[in-house]
C-alpha cells in the first residue's frame, strides 16, 4: 500500500523501517515477514511485503502527492526528503501500545497492602494517597509514564481521581509528564463525593463535593482536551466508582461529558465485594445501577468489569461500552479473572490496562499482553484465547476503546505512525517458530526503538527525550516524602 493522493507538500523527514516482521492489526490482521513500513512526518505512507519502493528511499515525493509534479507518480520534490532507515531485521514491528487504565500517581505507593483484596487495599492506602501534591504527582506520573514507554506504550490512559484540597494543579503535572517522556495522554478528570460517613469507602477527608467536581471537569476539558485525530493530550470525565461516588455525581457527569463532547470512564464489576455493596445499597448489579444513571454507550469505557453475567455482556456489547482489562492488576488483587472471551465474541470493545502501580507494581504494559492470553486460556480453554487476540488488546482494541481508531491502533497507510520495534534475535527469543509468540507467550522482548506520532521516544531501551536515571531519582525523592507525611 502507497500513500493517498490526498497528501499534500512534502514532509520535512521520511522514516522507512525494512526487514522486521510486521504485525499490523489490521482488520485482517494482515502480517509480513520482511516488510517495509514508511512513515513521511507523523503519517504512515506505504506498508507492504519486501523492500521499501524506491521513492521511499530516494527520498522522492510519495506518488499521488501534490508534491510531485506528475499525478500518480514518484518525482523529485522541490528539496529532497531526509531519509532515515532503520534495518528491522530479526525484529517484530507492531502498532505502538495503547494503555486504557492507570492511576499514575500510585507509583509512589508500590509496595504496600500486598496480601489485601481491594477494599481493605483502598482503606489502607486512601490515607496516604490524600497527602499527594502537585510536584509529587509530576514526579511519579513522569517515573510511570518511563516505564510504559519502555514497554512499547506510546498512548497512556490516566484515571486520577483524588484531589486533596490545597494540592495544587495535580492534572497539570501529569500532563508534563507526558509531554516529559513524548507519549500521547487520554487523562481523565476524576471525582470521589461519597464520603464513608454517607456508607461510602473513601475517607471524608478525601473527597469533594458533588459541584466542585463537576465544575473542576469542565474546566480540564477546556484546558486540556484537544479533539483533533493527532492529538497528544485527551481528557474524559471519570467519577471513581459506584462505592465512592453519589447517584447525582454520576448523573450528572454523565450529563455534563456529553455536552462538552468527551467520553466518560469509570470502575466497574471489579469485586464480588463491589457487587454485593450495589446489591445491597441500590437493588440492583453494577451494571444495572450504572445503565440507570447513563452509564452504557459507545463512549464509555469502563476498567477491570471481572464479575459480569450474561445480561451485562450482552449490554456492553450492544451499547458499545468498553472494557479496560487489567490482568495483573486483578491476579494481585484476588479479584478474579475478567470474561474477555465472552465480551470479544459478543462485539464489545475491549483494551488493556497496566491499573495503577499499587496493584502492579511492574508498570509495564508490553507484559500485560501474555497476562491477558494466559488468563483468557485460564477462564475459557487454550484454543480461546491467541497471541494475536492479545495483541489486538493492547492496540486497536485499546485504540477503539478510548475512541482513537480511526489514527490509532494499527499499522496502515494514513494513520499516525505510532510504532513498537521489539528485538527477537537475542538469545530469549532465537529460533522462535512465531515473532508474535514472543509478546504473546514469552517474556517481553527489548524495545529496540518507539515512535510516537514519528518521533523516536525509546531508542535501545532508553529514553530519547528524558533522563530516566533523573526521573527515577526523582520518584525515590517522591515516595520517601509522601511516606513521611503519613
Amino acid at each position: 500500500m502507497t500513500a493517498p493522493a490526498s497528501a499534500s507538500v512534502a514532509p520535512a523527514r521520511r522514516l522507512v523501517v525494512e526487514g522486521a516482521h510486521v504485525a499490523t492489526v489490521d482488520a485482517h490482521d494482515t502480517e509480513h515477514a520482511g516488510g517495509h513500513v514508511v512513515v513521511d512526518g507523523t503519517r504512515i505512507v506505504a506498508v507492504g511485503p519486501g523492500p521499501a519502493p524506491a521513492w521511499c528511499t530516494a527520498g522522492l515525493a510519495a506518488p499521488g502527492s501534490a508534491a510531485g509534479s506528475v499525478p500518480g507518480s514518484a518525482v523529485p520534490a522541490a528539496a529532497p526528503i531526509p531519509v532515515e532507515r532503520v534495518d528491522g531485521r530479526g525484529h517484530l514491528l507492531t502498532p505502538g501500545l495503547v494503555n486504557t487504565h492507570h492511576h499514575l500517581y500510585q507509583w509512589l505507593t508500590r509496595g504496600i497492602a500486598q496480601d489485601s483484596i481491594l477494599f481493605d487495599w483502598l482503606v489502607a492506602l486512601y490515607p496516604t494517597w490524600a497527602r499527594i501534591d502537585e510536584p509529587l504527582v509530576e514526579a511519579g506520573a513522569a517515573a510511570a509514564i518511563a516505564v510504559l514507554a519502555r514497554s512499547g506504550c506510546t498512548t497512556v490512559g490516566d484515571h486520577h481521581y483524588v484531589f486533596p484540597a490545597g494540592a495544587g494543579d495535580l492534572l497539570g503535572g501529569i500532563v508534563r509528564a507526558a509531554g516529559t517522556v513524548g507519549v500521547r495522554l487520554h487523562a481523565t478528570r476524576g471525582s470521589m463525593d461519597l464520603g464513608r460517613s454517607q456508607g461510602g469507602l473513601p475517607p471524608d477527608f478525601a473527597v469533594e463535593t458533588t459541584d466542585a467536581a463537576l465544575r473542576a471537569g469542565q474546566e480540564a476539558v477546556a484546558r486540556f482536551h484537544d479533539p483533533s485525530g493527532d492529538a497528544r493530550v485527551q481528557i474524559a470525565i471519570a467519577p471513581c466508582s459506584p462505592f465512592s461516588v453519589t447517584a447525582d455525581l454520576l448523573r450528572e457527569a454523565a450529563v455534563l461529558g456529553r455536552q462538552l463532547g468527551v467520553r466518560l470512564h469509570t470502575h466497574g464489576s471489579e469485586t464480588v465485594e463491589e457487587d454485593a455493596f450495589c446489591l445491597e445499597r441500590f437493588g440492583r448489579t453494577p451494571t444495572q445501577y450504572l445503565e440507570d444513571l447513563g452509564w452504557l454507550g459507545d463512549d464509555v469505557w469502563m476498567a477491570h468489569c471481572v464479575h459480569l453475567d450474561d445480561h451485562a455482556i450482552g449490554r456492553f456489547a450492544a451499547t458499545g461500552t468498553g472494557v479496560a482489562h487489567c490482568p495483573s492488576s486483578n491476579g494481585r488483587l484476588a479479584a478474579g479473572i475478567a470474561p474477555i472471551a465472552s465480551l470479544l465474541r459478543a462485539g464489545a470493545p475491549v483494551g488493556l490496562g497496566v491499573d495503577g502501580a499499587a496493584s502492579n507494581e511492574s508498570g509495564q504494559l508490553g507484559t500485560e499482553i501474555r497476562q491477558a492470553v494466559l488468563f483468557g486460556r485460564l477462564r475459557s480453554g487454550a484454543d480461546a484465547f491467541s497471541v494475536r487476540q492479545g495483541l489486538r488488546l493492547a492496540t486497536i482494541g485499546g485504540a477503539r476503546v478510548l475512541g482513537r481508531d480511526a489514527d490509532l491502533g494499527s499499522i496502515e497507510v494514513g494513520k499516525l505512525a505510532d510504532l513498537a520495534l521489539w528485538r527477537v534475535d537475542g538469545v530469549e527469543f532465537a529460533g522462535i517458530a512465531d515473532p508474535v509468540a514472543a509478546l504473546g507467550l514469552a517474556s517481553m522482548p527489548p524495545l529496540a526503538r518507539l515512535w510516537v506520532g514519528g518521533d523516536a521516544v525509546v531508542a535501545d531501551g532508553e529514553l530519547v527525550h528524558a533522563d530516566q536515571g533523573l526521573l527515577a531519582e526523582g520518584a525515590a525523592r517522591a515516595s520517601a516524602d509522601l511516606r513521611a507525611r503519613v
